[in-house]
């Protein structure tokens, strides 16, 4: 966990708990590296966002609640545009606006990259906004994956302030029917 991502999450009831359960020296040394600037996403993370096909990402209404979505597309559909931005095309779906409109009104966000075969998470947070299409046309373009049928309405682009690596502890292995054709193909079958 990076020293922002827990600045940024943990409260004054979460550190009460972590002074209760005896971790809270450990977290106050991790809380105290935060240097207020965003953590750049290397190597890893961006091999790890390239191969994704669909995360989630939580946004927050008006009233405060939580509203989380799922998002999918073709594999690097979510594109890391700079060692702090990310970035992808809104296609047009059922027209709810949930998320859009959140954005429009809170910023923040959270998203959730999961590689289920390999038991892997990776948690975003940042500061996010929507484009319209009318508005600029080519950055909806450069964020279109190529020779995918659906169409976009816009684009987000999120600021990434920090991000967290989750242990696989509880993370089940799901595989796609491609996943499970590859590996009959190669005799591989995974350890359950």
């Amino acid at each position: 966990m990076t020293a922002n991502y827990l600045n940024s999450m943990l409260g004054d009831h979460a550190r009460a708990m972590q002074e209760q359960a005896g971790s809270r020296a450990s977290y106050g040394a991790m809380e105290a590296r935060a240097d207020g600037r965003p953590d750049p996403l290397g190597q890893r993370e961006t091999e790890f966002i390239a191969a994704r096909d669909s995360f989630y990402i939580a946004s927050v209404t008006a009233d405060g609640w939580p509203y989380v979505q799922h998002r999918g597309g073709p594999t690097g559909f979510l594109r890391l545009l700079d060692e702090n931005r990310v970035g992808f095309a809104d296609y047009r779906g059922n027209r709810q606006y949930m998320s859009a409109g959140n954005v429009a009104e809170k910023d923040k966000v959270a998203l959730i990259l999961i590689d289920y075969p390999a038991r892997r998470r990776l948690k975003l947070i940042g500061h996010a906004r929507r484009i319209a299409l009318a508005d600029d046309p080519d950055a909806i373009a450069r964020l279109m994956p190529e020779n995918y049928a659906a169409t976009p309405e816009g684009a987000f682009v999120i600021d990434v302030v920090a991000f967290d690596w989750n242990c696989p502890q509880h993370i089940t292995p799901r595989w796609t029917a491609e996943d499970i054709q590859t590996m009959r193909k190669d005799g591989q079958w995974p350890e359950i």
